[in-house]
């Protein structure tokens, strides 16, 4: 099955009709520039009520490693997603070996003049995923506009082949199941493509995102 992880929650209620429509994994974005930023207290709210099996994952952009570890520690997180052009790779390697039970997930932008290159300055034993997206240095993460899928195909069978790929950017539901054909990634990841505003899904688009995806997991 296709893992789908729904980002940018800033609350409770929205949380919970993605667990609902069967999501694998909520992202809380503690990056100061983005509209969906949430503090650890907020996060750690959320967390508390979410269940077990379901990966909790923090999004950072150019963060340090303690203040990584001291947000995992407080709000609970299972997982962190790392973003930003002066972000280091070794990072991983630091967070892994202070929080072994932490996944690491490698923000890699299409918009890179070689993503591929990036990817591979991430040591692949370390990093659970590479999420592939659109983002810029002005927007660490996703602009809500999907890149090129067909001309980055090949770049990603690239990437592929040092691990898993979760798909980003622009991604809605009404183009998902593209997404899928094209890329055929591990998982995808949608924040802006299920909201009513920045920083408030709509359950309406929550359950029509998962259901596209998972219709394409009975039709292949």
């Amino acid at each position: 099955m296709t893992w789908v992880k729904i980002c940018g929650m800033t609350n409770l209620e929205d949380a919970l009709v993605a667990v609902e429509a069967g999501v694998d994994a909520l992202g809380f974005v503690f990056y100061a520039g983005s509209p969906r930023k949430v503090d650890v207290e907020t996060a750690r709210g959320m967390v508390a009520e979410l269940p077990e099996r379901l990966e909790k994952v923090g999004v950072f952009v150019n963060e340090c490693e303690d203040k990584i570890c001291e947000a995992v520690d407080r709000a609970g997180l299972t997982a962190v997603q790392l973003h930003g052009d002066d972000q280091d790779p070794h990072l991983a390697d630091l967070l892994v070996s202070r929080r072994a039970q932490v996944k690491i997930l490698a923000g890699i932008s299409m918009h890179l003049p070689n993503p591929a290159g990036w990817a591979m300055k991430w040591r692949p034993d370390v990093v659970h995923a590479y999420l592939v997206d659109s983002g810029t240095s002005s927007k660490p993460g996703g602009t809500g506009e999907p890149f090129d899928w067909a001309a980055s195909a090949p770049k990603i069978d690239v990437i592929r082949r040092l691990g898993n790929v979760v798909i980003a950017g622009g991604l809605r539901p009404s183009n998902v199941a593209s997404a899928l054909d094209v890329l055929k990634p591990w998982g995808v990841d949608v924040a802006s493509g299920v909201e009513a505003w920045p920083g408030k899904k709509d359950p309406e688009m929550v359950r029509a995102f998962v259901q596209a995806v998972r219709r394409t997991e009975t039709s292949a």
